[in-house]
């Protein structure tokens, strides 16, 4: 890590500090629960620029400060890149089953609605 990276680090929950009722209203958010769900079938780290998402860069910035702030995501600089990554084993350590029946309904809820939400 370089000295610039170093002082670009973000502040992240410890694990003993991460709490059911902040993952669940990270994951209520659809916008956020769209980007959990990208970072669940990614092997790498993702960029913030590698998601497009139907809203402002303020309100895409927004939606990974609480996804961090509540223990979901991690987030690291690389350079000038913020770089994401689904904090998993922890979570899966947390709250054993939680994150994979978040992710499995929300897409049986796609495959319900499709993408668009409405019914078919």
């Amino acid at each position: 890590m370089t000295e610039r990276d170093a002082a670009r680090t973000l502040a992240h929950p410890e694990v003993g500090a991460i709490r059911l009722e902040g993952v669940l209203h990270a994951l209520s958010d659809p916008v956020r629960l769209s980007i959990t769900r990208d970072l669940a079938v990614s092997a790498a780290e993702l960029s913030c620029s590698h998601f497009d998402l139907p809203v402002t860069k303020s309100t895409t910035t927004h939606h990974f400060r609480v996804l961090r702030e509540s223990g979901v995501v991690r987030q690291t600089y690389r350079g000038t890149t913020k770089l994401n990554a689904l904090r998993r084993a922890e979570l899966d350590a947390l709250f054993p089953g939680l994150l994979d029946s978040v992710l499995a309904a929300a897409a049986a809820e796609e495959a319900r609605l499709g993408r668009d939400g409405a019914a078919r």
